[in-house]
């Protein structure tokens, strides 16, 4: 029987293995696209517009605290258990969303499927990379991708189907079969062997100060444009708390987070590339359907098809990673990307009222397939660039990072377009410029123009941004050591 790369042999049974790893990624994926459609009503039944921002927020939070720590677990006690358990609690915090009557048992289960989230969404990569060959995860990573393309195609609509003929509790209900059907296929056909290791050791400590840093970065980014004084003192306790993680993670004998995973320069590379480009997927995604049906007027259907377009080519993009890694050098190839992507945005954050519509999805499209070839080439360089014993840990990291990424980018762009539109309003009426924002409100005809103008500033200042992203990313991979191809 062949072998995987821990030497354990691999399982006659992969292909259930990969429909299981499928379905949980479709399955965590599709909650994100799923419930935003269901947002208004949520808010709407259950009275919480002033903590709407928590029905994500909450999610995002246990997810991003938790991945790590399951990173350690599985490779500790073992892929099987911390995937069963995450895949449990996802399932269980699912349907608890689904019964929930008011907001706040909703936030709290909320949080529960984050923690089950954590488990499930680096365990897909990790299992993959104990299952297949080094040479083999391209083609492998290429197919799970296409959930993820799934998630962002149907996710809307399945959404907006399930709330206007059943209920917005549906939304939360579909995933329970779903988390069901992964469980009994994790549970009969993945048999993992041990390797022998010492007794487990908890660092509570660590886990501490990464719970407070999350907590601190996560809440800042939160307040960001609305109280600069609450905003820097969290940036203060989570830099402290930081502070104090890493001195205790090079202290302690069996750390949450190896120092030894960063021996290896090319690794974090691999870490911060991943997390500023997961940052700019946010600012195309949500920003271009807004730029469409305020300037443009398009309808909010056709507006979001801009992100079909970026699902496609990454979809098809992925097939093609496993011949770039062979052919090129990583770092070459991220930064040819970033060049690429500063000419497009720099276009855009130059582009007027009468800019070509058509020009959205052709960026978008261009965003989606060569973004989508840097980050399956950062999950794959990541688990090859450390040591076997540790590549739960290091794809529990690079999941981290796009979570990050994307949650503090997200608060950001937020807070850069609302500096901008107060800075250039003047005397229009903000409720006037949120009136124009939606394609479904005619604004004030005679003031269009006008608000337009500020509008486009604002954009403008959003992708200021992600050219001054990109410009990071061409530099953290300038001075990427490797410079061979990787084999």
């Amino acid at each position: 029987m062949p072998k995987n790369n821990q030497g354990q042999p691999r399982h006659s049974k992969r292909w259930l293995i990969m429909t299981a790893v499928f379905i949980a990624t479709f399955m965590t994926s599709v909650e994100v696209t799923i419930v935003t459609t269901a947002l208004p009503s949520i808010i709407s039944e259950l009275h919480g517009l002033a903590y709407q921002s928590w029905i994500m927020s909450a999610y995002l939070l246990t997810t991003a605290i938790t991945t790590p720590i399951y990173g350690k677990l599985a490779d500790t006690i073992g892929r099987k258990k911390v995937f069963l358990w995450g895949v449990i609690m996802f399932t269980l915090g699912s349907l608890f969303s689904g019964l929930a009557t008011n907001i706040y048992m909703l936030i709290a289960m909320r949080a529960l499927q984050g923690i089950g989230s954590g488990a499930v969404l680096p365990l897909t990569f990790t299992i993959i990379a104990d299952n297949y060959s080094f040479e083999e995860r391209a083609r492998v990573l290429a197919f799970n991708n296409t959930a993820w393309g799934l998630s962002a195609l149907i996710g809307p609509a399945l959404g907006g189907f399930l709330v206007d003929a059943l209920s917005w509790h549906w939304v939360f209900f579909v995933n329970v079969p779903l988390g069901v059907i992964v469980a009994v296929l994790i549970w009969g056909s993945y048999h993992e062997k041990l390797r022998a290791t010492e007794r487990l050791v908890i660092d509570w400590q660590g886990i501490s100060y990464l719970a407070i840093t999350m907590v601190g970065i996560l809440l800042a980014v939160q307040s960001l444009d609305s109280n600069l004084v609450v905003t820097g003192v969290l940036a203060v306790v989570a830099a402290i708390s930081l502070i104090l993680l890493v001195r205790t993670e090079k202290r302690v004998a069996n750390p949450l987070i190896s120092p030894k995973l960063f021996r290896n320069p090319s690794f974090s590379i691999q870490i911060s590339t991943t997390a500023m480009l997961s940052g700019i997927l946010m600012a195309y995604q949500i920003y271009f359907p807004i730029w469409l049906q305020s300037i443009y007027r398009m309808p909010a259907t056709m507006a979001g098809l801009v992100v079909s377009s970026s699902s496609i080519m990454w979809l098809i993009a992925a097939f093609f990673v496993g011949a770039v890694i062979s052919r090129f050098v990583p770092k070459y190839v991220a930064m040819g990307v970033a060049i690429l992507l500063v000419i497009f945005y720099t276009i855009l954050v130059f582009a007027g009222r009468d800019f070509p519509s058509w020009m959205f999805y052709l960026i978008a499209a261009v965003n989606g397939g060569t973004i989508g070839i840097i980050i399956s080439m950062n999950t794959i360089l990541s688990q090859h660039f450390v040591d076997e014993s540790m590549i739960g840990s290091a794809t529990s990291l690079l999941t981290l990072g796009q979570s990050l990424g994307q949650t503090i980018m997200t608060g950001v762009f937020g807070a850069v377009l609302n500096l901008m539109i107060a800075t250039h309003r003047g005397n229009l009426p903000l409720a006037e410029i949120n009136r124009s924002i939606s394609s479904n409100q005619a604004g004030a005809t005679a003031n269009k123009a006008a608000v337009d103008t500020v509008i486009l500033h604002g954009m403008h200042g959003v992708f200021a941004v992600v050219i001054g992203l990109l410009v990071a990313v061409f530099i953290v991979n300038l001075v990427d050591p490797n410079k061979k191809v990787v084999r």
